[in-house]
């Protein structure tokens, strides 16, 4: 065989060998820039929102249970304010009260002499007639005092009845924890039981005695048209009638005083949109995962000061993904930068979209995203808006990587 035609043989063999190997080439340069992508895990979020005390009180009613479906602007727990301040306020209004009471009590005994002074001057009197409308003044000044007496005790008495009832819905909270005996309650709700028949017994001479000064100032007027007051006697109750008046003016503004006290005390707390009650927070936008009924909420009863988170509500469907991103991956990532979303478990889905924004600093990755649950990681987060279509549930892991 010649060296020309073996130089050409082998050139013949030669060539798929070297196309083998340019195409070998061409497959390590594709599979280095594969592994150029980064591949991270990241977790789906949704809004979720700490509902925290704004005052410190005791919390009387919580109306939602864990995990239960509320919608924006619900009451979930009411709160009865117990500041020292406060306190303090009642108490003087209910001592400014209690002297308004006693100086109207003063007053009505002032009215016994007085009427006691004109029996005694009858027989001086020329007119009879003027006697007995001396009498039907009396009469009329002790009804409307003892209204004031009245309505007083009763404003007085609503003020203890509400905080009877706060106390029977403590005490009813208690016992379904079994905090407190039976017997408690029903001490509470026999007191709040008297109490109440006691105000509507009063209520009741009350409206007797209002219909009553309308009877006494009726016959008086019907009297007047006919006989002069006695100027001495006019005179004499005038006094009484202007310090009934000052005192019916103190008790009015009291009993406003106490009305709008009263109109604070209550204070609800309402969802601040649709979602799903869900354990307190430990870190922003991270729910903390407890079994069901393991002191996630707050229970009625307790006292908590203003700013202590009494439950959360979370968005029922999430809006975000947040990721983290090694040191050795910064490189490939930015805002816009294009991804894909895989969604690992059934039905797998993928769905193609941006990076929307980057995170200024190294924070330390949750939990759920270590890839060994017992060595912390650190990475700089990326939020990525969950394109529509893609079905995900808040806390959900799923694969990004880039394209």
């Amino acid at each position: 065989m010649s060296l020309g035609s073996l130089t050409t043989r082998l050139r013949f063999h030669l060539l798929p060998v070297l196309v083998w190997l340019g195409a070998v080439a061409c497959v390590v340069m594709l599979f280095s820039r594969r592994a150029q992508r980064f591949e991270v895990l990241g977790m789906a979020r949704g809004q979720v929102r700490q509902i925290a005390a704004n005052c410190t009180g005791r919390l009387t009613d919580l109306r939602v249970e864990l995990f239960e479906h509320v919608d924006a602007g619900q009451t979930v727990a009411v709160i009865n304010t117990v500041l020292d301040n406060e306190s303090i306020v009642e108490a003087e209004l209910k001592s400014q009260l209690d002297a308004a009471i006693a100086e109207i009590e003063h007053l009505t005994a002032q009215l016994v002499p007085t009427q006691e002074a004109l029996m005694a001057e009858k027989a001086d009197r020329e007119i009879n007639l003027a006697v007995e409308m001396r009498r039907f003044l009396a009469d009329a000044e002790q009804t409307r005092l003892q209204i004031l007496t009245l309505k007083a005790q009763i404003a007085s008495d609503r003020i203890l009845l509400t905080d009877l009832a706060s106390e029977v819905n403590i005490t009813e909270a208690l016992l379904k924890e079994e905090a407190v005996a039976p017997y408690e309650l029903q001490k509470a709700k026999v007191q709040y039981d008297s109490l109440a028949k006691k105000i509507q017994e009063n209520e009741n001479m009350l409206a007797q005695a209002e219909e009553d000064l309308g009877q006494a100032r009726q016959r008086a007027d019907e009297f007047v048209e006919h006989q002069l007051v006695h100027p001495s006697v006019d005179s004499a109750l005038e006094v009484i009638r202007k310090e009934a008046r000052v005192q019916e003016k103190l008790v009015h503004g009291l009993l406003e005083q106490l009305e709008a006290l009263k109109t604070q005390r209550e204070i609800e707390l309402k969802a601040p949109f649709a979602g799903v009650v869900i354990s307190i927070q430990g870190q922003a936008n991270q729910a903390i995962f407890h079994r069901p009924g393991e002191g996630v909420i707050r229970r009625a009863g307790e006292v908590v000061r203003a700013g202590d988170s009494i439950l959360a509500v979370a968005e029922t469907a999430p809006s975000e993904i947040v990721a983290y991103v090694s040191e050795a991956q910064l490189g490939f990532v930015k805002e816009t930068t294009p991804v894909e979303i895989v969604k690992r478990r059934p039905p797998e889905q993928k769905a193609r979209c941006q990076v929307d924004y980057v995170g200024p600093a190294l924070e330390l990755i949750p939990e759920q995203l270590w890839l060994n649950p017992t060595v912390p990681q650190w990475g700089r987060p990326i939020v990525i808006r969950i394109p529509e279509g893609l079905e995900l549930i808040a806390g959900e892991v799923v694969g990004i990587r880039t394209l």
